[in-house]
């Protein structure tokens, strides 16, 4: 809708659009830091999975490993074993050789068992230390992720807050059906303001008098008069089957009426009369608000 030379509209035009921009430019960061938090959120997973295949290939070498050192060792005291018995065995300088062999396999024995050790503690503090250091990782950059999209939910509801104190501050109006009452927009940057808190449907329209009627949302406005002298208008809504006529409405008037399917009043708010043109919108309760028609 563009802007109408119309009463109400104030100095607080230009207000409306930069909330609405920042509505808008909150919102398109919200989306993407979610988008980014899901991006992470899939790469630590994978790189979970690569660290579990790396850690699980690292096991299977440290059985290896482990196996191997085994046998070796027991290949040793088998071996010291023998040389124990030869030793006992023998006499003279053969006992004395035998004996200075046995304590040499018994050293390496000591040695390699040792080795092992080493080995095995080696391995299990590296597997320890990666994994820790992967899951120290992950959750410290979802952590950071996680408070920039809290950081612009914040935003976005400061924001939303300060939308809709200025739509407060927007002209209330009171409707042609009895108590009721609504914000109407007086030109298109107030109606991007309402369109923007995304509490009902708005549908703009410029209606020519005629004998046929006009769609507009899901009724039918046939226009009988435009007075642009005195900013009156007479129109006939076709809603449900039925004909009902709204008499020599002012401008930004609500004009209000009922559904069988909507709980809430449909509005007809008219912005601008012409010669025989009204310009205005038609405001309807969100799907969620409608009650089933059986």
């Amino acid at each position: 809708m563009n802007d109408y030379n119309t009463p109400g509209a104030g100095g607080g035009d230009l207000k409306i659009p930069i909330l609405i921009g920042a509505v808008v430019a909150l919102l398109g960061a919200n989306i993407y830091l979610y988008t980014q938090l899901d991006k992470v959120r899939a790469d630590f997973g994978q790189f979970r999975t690569s660290v579990q295949n790396e850690i699980a290939s690292l096991k299977e070498s440290s059985t290896v490993s482990t196996q191997t050192a085994r046998r070796s060792l027991t290949s040793l005291k088998d071996e010291l074993e023998t040389a124990r018995r030869q030793a006992s065995m023998a006499a003279g300088q053969a006992r004395i050789e035998a004996q200075k062999h046995a304590e040499e396999l018994a050293k390496r024995l000591a040695m390699e068992q040792q080795r092992a050790e080493r080995q095995a503690q080696e391995i299990k503090t590296e597997l320890s230390t990666a994994v820790s250091n992967v899951e120290k990782s992950a959750v410290a950059k979802i952590g950071e992720v996680s408070t920039e999209v809290g950081q612009v939910k914040s935003e976005v509801a400061s924001t939303r807050s300060e939308l809709e104190k200025a739509v407060s501050e927007l002209k209330r109006v009171r409707g042609d059906l009895d108590g009721t009452s609504s914000i109407v927009a007086t030109n298109g940057k107030e109606l991007q303001a309402l369109r923007a808190l995304g509490e009902r449907n708005y549908f703009e329209f410029s209606l020519k008098k005629s004998k046929e009627p006009q769609r507009i949302g899901d009724v039918s406005v046939v226009l009988k008069k435009a007075d642009a002298k005195r900013n009156r208008f007479t129109i006939e809504v076709i809603a449900d089957d039925k004909r009902v006529e709204k008499k020599d409405k002012n401008l930004n008037e609500p004009v209000q009426f009922y559904v069988s399917k909507a709980r809430q009043p449909y509005e007809i708010v008219v912005n601008e009369v012409k010669k025989d043109l009204i310009v205005g919108y038609l405001s309807t309760p969100k799907v969620q608000q409608m009650r089933s028609s059986n």
